[in-house]
């Protein structure tokens, strides 16, 4: 019963760990993101040949499969490097106030999650750099083969002019006010 219960504190940890991981992996390109169009006149099927062997060049010019092998190792290294140093952060800030052991758990845990994040990053930026290589490569090949690329229309982003209401300022002075100074008397000086 202990051995039992001894796999399954270490099997839930582990188990969250490679799921946790399991979002950093990078997948190759499964193909163009643009739009190739056929010349005039060329018949469908030479198009489709001209697509296939341009899909090729593009998947031999960019070599994904390694690179996206990279990115996830990347990204994986990313992750237990956080997990290393926080670990060891922990233990001395955990040492410094009395319990070595919890902050090591604290730190390990924290350095998972934001080295996660990070090598999740680095993936997400990996495979967008990859996507747009596949599609230079396979763009330059349809392009030279006659064919022509069609980009996606952007999105625009039309924001409306400011309104400012607000009403018209007035500028009240006061009335100008002639306020005579008080008459001088003349007294005569006293006598002491």
């Amino acid at each position: 019963m202990i051995s039992s219960t001894k796999s399954i504190i270490i099997a839930i940890p582990a188990a969250a760990v490679a799921l946790a991981l399991g979002g950093c992996a990078v997948m190759p390109p499964s193909g163009p993101s643009v739009v190739a169009l056929p010349r005039s006149g060329e018949p469908l099927g030479q198009f489709q040949q001209d697509d296939y062997a341009c899909r090729d060049y593009a998947n031999r010019s960019t070599d994904p499969n390694a690179a996206a092998q990279a990115a996830t190792t990347n990204s994986v290294n990313s992750a237990a490097l956080g997990t290393l140093g926080g670990a060891a952060v922990g233990t001395l800030i955990g040492a410094a106030a009395g319990n070595a052991g919890a902050g090591a758990a604290i730190g390990a845990g924290s350095g998972l999650l934001i080295g996660g994040a990070n090598g999740a990053n680095g993936a997400q930026y990996s495979a967008a750099g990859l996507q747009a290589r596949y599609d230079a490569a396979y763009a330059q090949c349809m392009t030279s083969k006659g064919n022509t690329i069609s980009q996606p229309p952007q999105p625009a982003y039309y924001a409306p002019q400011p309104a400012y209401y607000a009403p018209q300022p007035y500028y009240y002075a006061p009335p100008p006010r002639y306020v005579a100074p008080p008459p001088v008397m003349y007294a005569p000086y006293p006598y002491y």
